[in-house]
């Protein structure tokens, strides 16, 4: 069983930054694949950020220049580092990530989300 486990959320001021991690445990024989997404109150999942294994990263238009997603291969672990937060930003942030378990079928796995509010 592969689990994703978000942290980092949390109330911040406008212009404020905060920090993601997003952990991946369980039987993993290999990550291809991170994500990003975020969901606000009303609205559809989007995707804020994706890093691929090559290392090529993509950001929504919304959050370029502002948001910077990392990987530590290592510790299967990705991060989403959110500088000058708007409060349009306010969001539950979920991680997303493709992974090979031993059944050797490439599955997706997501977190239970994390809260960001971003609120004077």
């Amino acid at each position: 069983q592969v689990q994703l486990v978000e942290s980092g959320g949390g109330l911040v001021q406008p212009g404020g930054s905060l920090r993601l991690s997003c952990a991946a445990s369980g039987s993993i024989l290999s990550i291809n694949a991170w994500g990003w997404y975020r969901q606000a109150p009303g609205k559809e999942r989007e995707l804020v950020a994706i890093v691929t294994t090559g290392g090529n990263t993509n950001y929504a238009d919304s959050v370029k220049g502002r948001f910077t997603m990392s990987r530590d291969n290592a510790k299967n672990t990705v991060y989403l580092q959110m500088n000058s937060l708007k409060p349009e930003d306010t969001a539950v942030y979920y991680c997303n990530s493709r992974v090979l378990p031993p059944s050797r079928i490439w599955s997706n796995y997501w977190g239970q989300g994390t809260q960001v509010t971003v609120a004077s």
